[in-house]
């Protein structure tokens, strides 16, 4: 029998291991990538801001707009949205696997612009991204104060003002998500003073962003 063969013969067997062995790895250097499946379907996600919307006043007037548009798109396998009630807007496509990545994420945009106008301005200005990539976290990293001197919103607006930028442009990096929050201004308006002056919040968010202007000074 073939095993006894090899039983009474053990430095045989390791040669034809070791042969098989290398052989198998020059084999993998010339193996092209094209050879291997996609495990991951092609996902595109557009996500926009309302700032001062709750999920309802979100969902009516971005989300809804946004998923009618995303019609006729090739390899469209399923779409969901999200919309929270910190005014976060999220759409996330999932193509089949004969989907070209590039290819779907330039048929989203371009069904995004048909639509952009329909969008509540200040959801236009703050501006809607396109990204393609996972909704799944690949890596988490943690930002400390070894010394104690920064809290945790000065962490957070660090790396988003510092570093965020920095590691979405390294390659295979798609999207970015900062869980700590940074420094933010809130305003509570008193509802009698704007009825007695005549004004909306609406008047009050404009006036604030005519205000909100970066001017140099000259020296």
């Amino acid at each position: 029998m073939i095993s006894a063969f090899f039983i009474e013969r053990p430095v045989f067997a390791w040669v034809i291991a070791l042969v098989i062995m290398l052989g198998g790895l020059l084999a993998l250097n010339n193996l092209s990538i094209s050879q291997y499946p996609q495990i991951a379907p092609t996902t595109v996600r557009i996500t926009g801001t309302y700032p001062g919307a709750d999920a309802q006043t979100v969902e009516n007037s971005v989300t809804k707009i946004i998923e009618q548009a995303m019609t006729g798109i090739d390899y469209l396998d399923y779409l969901t949205a999200t919309s929270t009630s910190t005014g976060q807007a999220q759409v996330t496509l999932t193509f089949t696997s004969d989907a070209d990545p590039d290819v779907a994420q330039m048929q989203v945009q371009n069904k995004l612009q048909l639509v952009t106008s329909q969008l509540p301005q200040i959801v236009q200005t703050t501006g809607l991204t396109v990204t393609k990539s996972s909704s799944s976290f690949l890596m988490v990293a943690a930002f400390v104060s070894t010394d104690g001197k920064m809290s945790s919103t000065d962490i957070a607006d660090y790396v988003d003002s510092s570093l965020n930028d920095t590691l979405k442009r390294v390659a295979g990096v798609g999207e970015t998500q900062m869980l700590g929050s940074g420094y933010a201004m809130r305003i509570w308006l008193d509802p009698d003073k704007l009825a007695k002056y005549a004004l909306m919040p609406s008047d009050i968010a404009a006036a604030l962003q005519a205000q909100n202007t970066q001017v140099s000074v000259a020296s």
